[in-house]
């Protein structure tokens, strides 16, 4: 797992005991509510098996996730339930692979759901890391000034190989 505020996706679930589990899906619930919103059971639902992957989850992968338990779900019911995710920033969509993880701050306390979000992602294994650093995001709105521009939703992905798999014997 990476240091300091990085957020390792598959080591964060590694941890998801259903107790832990439940806890995240009721603060995401409870966060949900003070923005006056409502998580559905579908949604939670959604949530829920976002949490419990190993790794990022397309759509699609969603879809046949929850079709065990839901049997008439179709594509339109997740990507609904995905988008309500995403603007209550429970989750990320990492563009690069078109599948979604959850935001490493799902749910906390202060309400912060909308943050510019780094995402290193290894080549090799598939691990995410979600990393939130400011500096980056300084930059980066300092260049597109610069130019002019005026950035909405900031969003980085950088691929290469982690230290895992760097420090794997060939």
């Amino acid at each position: 797992m990476m240091g300091g505020m990085d957020h390792a996706h598959s080591d964060m679930q590694a941890a998801g005991a259903p107790a832990e589990l439940a806890a995240r899906l009721d603060a995401a619930a409870a966060s949900c509510t003070r923005r006056g919103a409502q998580l559905t059971e579908l949604r939670r639902h959604v949530l829920g098996l976002v949490l419990e992957a190993d790794g990022p989850l397309t759509a699609y992968q969603l879809l046949d996730r929850l079709k065990e338990t839901r049997g008439s779900a179709a594509p339109p019911t997740v990507y609904r339930a995905l988008q309500f995710l995403m603007e209550q920033g429970l989750v990320h969509r990492l563009e690069r692979l078109n599948a979604f993880i959850p935001c490493a701050d799902a749910g906390d306390a202060s309400g912060h759901h909308h943050h510019p979000v780094q995402f290193l992602i290894c080549r090799k294994c598939g691990r995410v890391a979600e990393i939130d650093d400011p500096a980056i995001s300084e930059a980066l709105a300092r260049a597109a000034e610069r130019q002019g521009f005026h950035p909405g939703t900031v969003v980085v992905e950088l691929e290469g190989t982690c230290a895992a798999c760097a420090e794997a014997p060939r």
